[in-house]
């Protein structure tokens, strides 16, 4: 199967099937690990236009780790190849949108796979963080990757990021109890719905997609909070918000996830995602849209073979004073 083909074409259920990521080692502050926390040692390679990626560059900044862990965004184009590096005469939105800095002949994130493991079988993914040091990919499993971020670097961090907690203890279990639907019907499900082959694999994961959608929205309702878990940002608001900021963009058309759309349809989930992108630099600093719209649009051939990007919805993301027609219209009649 090519790295194109997201679900085999010998697969008679034609059901999305996500791969396990290969590279599983850790970043540790114990004594004699393998990979210990240094400033500079580590380059993170992303995409704006991933969601997993997008976790990373999130966390990233949350903890004020920018200045330890520098980062390359590749060029939002993945053909055959996978992804690939910017050429030094295209210029693209975001920072640190570059040839690779660290190895300046590679043209592709492959090259830095094949680097590590002559012999690699597997897919070429972001986020992939890497050692410098011994010239070795480190981990490429977004869930894994930030939580190296929460803590593993602490000691060389300022005082103020020592004390940001994304994954507090008294909310660890309610945060994985929720990170078990959302990355299964909600962050998954996007891509299980696009990627279906047959009717029945899309309905299945469409409709299990918007139920946990309403869960979402029920959750919030209950909370009254502008966070998921109280007044503090968590883990399971940085994993939920990289679907959910796509949503009506990207996957809403392209991935014909369109029951309903977040602006109109989920109230609650829409305030949470605005507040976030206008109020939290950390998630609107690293979300772009570009990126975002022309990767899905123009890479995913078997789903748009003439790579034609739709220009709405416009705005990509509501200001928070803002809602569209149909809402503006009922809490008009709410208030009548």
């Amino acid at each position: 199967m090519t790295i194109t083909n997201w679900v085999a074409p010998e697969d008679k259920s034609g059901e999305f099937k996500r791969g396990q990521s290969a590279f599983r080692n850790v970043i540790s502050r114990k004594p004699g690990a393998e990979f210990p926390p240094e400033k500079d040692r580590y380059h993170l390679y992303v995409s704006y236009a991933c969601p997993w990626a997008h976790r990373a560059l999130i966390v990233r900044q949350l903890k004020g780790l920018q200045e330890i862990i520098p980062f390359t965004a590749v060029h939002w184009h993945m053909l055959e190849k996978g992804w690939r590096f910017v050429t030094p005469d295209e210029k693209l939105p975001g920072d640190n949108v570059t040839p690779d800095p660290v190895h300046k002949a590679f043209t592709h994130l492959r090259d830095i796979y094949f680097d590590t493991d002559p012999e690699y079988k597997g897919r070429f993914t972001v986020p992939t963080l890497y050692d410098k040091k011994s010239g070795k990919i480190v981990n490429n499993e977004s869930s894994e990757i930030i939580r190296m971020f929460y803590h593993d670097f602490d000691d060389i961090l300022p005082e103020k990021y020592q004390n940001v907690d994304l994954f507090p203890e008294q909310l660890q279990q309610k945060i994985e109890d929720m990170n078990d639907w959302v990355y299964n019907d909600i962050n998954n499900g996007v891509y299980k719905s696009g990627f279906a082959t047959t009717e029945d694999a899309y309905k299945k994961a469409v409709l299990t997609l918007f139920k946990s959608l309403d869960r979402v929205e029920a959750h919030l309702l209950e909370a009254g909070s502008p966070y998921l878990f109280g007044q503090q940002v968590t883990e399971g608001d940085v994993r939920l918000y990289t679907t959910i900021v796509r949503f009506d963009p990207v996957y809403q058309q392209h991935f014909k996830c369109n029951l309903r759309d977040i602006r109109s349809g989920y109230p609650a989930v829409h305030r949470w995602l605005r507040h976030l992108y206008w109020d939290v630099p950390a998630f609107g600093d690293t979300t772009q849209f570009e990126h975002i719209k022309n990767h899905y649009t123009k890479s995913h051939r078997q789903i748009n073979p003439f790579s034609i990007t739709p220009v709405g919805p416009v705005p990509d993301i509501l200001p928070k004073d803002e809602e569209v027609a149909a809402v503006h219209h009922a809490l008009a009649r709410q208030k009548s």
